[in-house]
């Protein structure tokens, strides 16, 4: 058993661990749109600071769940995307989308 895992012996708590800090989801739910730069994911963010996101997709990261691809161009571009494991989450977002439309949380 690895340390996530005896720290977290329940499957939900392990995803939320993986993908409930503050901002991740946000992040991922770009990242189902197709290849990110930096700049891009923090336009879409409103509110995110520069470090936030830069830490967030470290976590992600390390979780392999995005890749980083860097191109040896000056000055260097860098590109995230969704590496398999991450995109198995893509259903977790179709379902709680369709349940947010059907029940309208967001409205008054």
């Amino acid at each position: 058993m690895t340390l996530e895992q005896s720290e977290y012996p329940c499957p939900i708590e392990r995803t939320i661990q993986t993908i409930g800090g503050k901002w991740t989801f946000l992040i991922l739910r770009n990242m189902f749109q197709g290849e990110n730069r930096f700049n891009q994911l923090q336009r879409n963010l409103d509110g995110i600071s520069p470090r936030t996101l830069s830490l967030r997709l470290k976590e992600l990261e390390q979780a392999n769940i995005i890749i980083r691809n860097v191109f040896p161009e000056t000055p260097p571009r860098v590109e995230y995307h969704l590496t398999e494991k991450g995109e198995e989450l893509r259903p977790i977002f179709v379902t709680m989308k369709t349940w947010g439309n059907k029940w309208e949380i967001m409205k008054p």
